[in-house]
């Protein structure tokens, strides 16, 4: 049970790194920072939730989101990866002996209102932006109601709600699909997170963006994926320029526009393939590494010391 738990939380490290890493554009990597939210943000918050995350089977779903959202609190002094941990916990509350999609059902059917109260207060701590209200079960209150059921109200605006509400189809449906021909490079990985960054937004849009920036911007977001993944399907190299367009208007208007709800599938995605063996671990791992130790990889991180 203990080496589960410390290769489990290996794979959640591993996962929100790679996440990180991948240069996708809108969101912060080792070359792009935000005013108040840094690559090295990022790597500490891993390794502060990831041991709290794979306790998720023995604390239950919600006791582990508020005591990952504190761990967090206390070590950065602010929200960095509250969507991540509501998407990981559920996932690695699944037995070890079950894959996640035969698991998770039970998980989510079993959670209550402790449940839901505890990710509430967690919410009210990371105070992520552009919240809003809602007439009822709003995080302000106490909810009378079980996570999922207030999950499943939420469904129609957010998209960490519809995973809740769906089992988790599109985590596990690209995570069971993307990977079918391993990436074996560093560069590979990028491009092939890239992808899945350009189909999620192309697919679903981006409710960060949509609760930051309205519909409107959300929609013209939507379409601007839509046609760099044609370019990108076509040739990831002859891409580039498109690519680095999008990655120019995403940061626009302070990085309002920044896809961060698609960064926090991305990160559960990852964390399904390599938990359920869609994708080699062992050299997942390595790659990190290399990203992070070659040539490549040591100018991106000076980069980021620059800015």
């Amino acid at each position: 049970m203990h080496q589960d738990r410390i290769r489990l939380e290996e794979m959640i490290r591993v996962a929100c790194l790679w996440e990180a890493t991948a240069r996708k554009p809108g969101n912060v990597h080792p070359a792009a920072a935000f005013v108040d939210l840094t690559y090295d943000d990022f790597v500490q918050a891993a390794n502060v939730v990831a041991p709290v995350l794979a306790r998720s089977e023995e604390l239950g779903v919600g006791p582990t989101v508020l005591a990952a959202t504190r761990a967090t609190r206390e070590a950065l002094g602010r929200n960095v990866n509250l969507g991540i941990v509501l998407l990981i916990a559920p996932l690695a509350a699944v037995p070890p002996g079950r894959t996640l999609a035969a698991g998770i059902g039970d998980i989510l059917e079993g959670l209550d209102n402790e449940d839901a109260a505890l990710v509430y207060e967690a919410i009210r701590l990371a105070a992520p932006g552009g919240m809003g209200t809602v007439e009822d079960q709003d995080v302000a209150t106490a909810p009378t109601e079980s996570l999922l059921a207030v999950m499943k109200r939420a469904a129609e605006w957010d998209q960490i709600a519809a995973e809740y509400a769906n089992e988790f189809g599109v985590v596990l449906d690209i995570a069971a699909s993307h990977f079918e021909n391993a990436p074996s490079s560093w560069e590979q990985w990028n491009t092939s997170i890239i992808h899945v960054q350009l189909k999620l937004m192309t697919r679903f849009g981006d409710s960060l963006i949509a609760r930051k920036c309205g519909a409107a911007i959300a929609s013209e977001a939507q379409q601007r994926a839509q046609r760099v993944l044609d370019s990108f399907e076509e040739s990831a190299d002859m891409a580039s320029t498109e690519v680095a367009e999008l990655d120019v208007w995403l940061r626009g208007d302070g990085h309002r526009r920044n896809p961060g709800t698609t960064a926090d599938l991305i990160a559960a995605i990852l964390f399904a393939a390599f938990r359920d063996g869609h994708a080699d671990f062992e050299n997942v791992r390595q790659t990190l590494n290399d990203a992070r130790d070659s040539a490549a990889g040591q100018d991106i991180l000076i980069n980021e010391r620059r800015r």
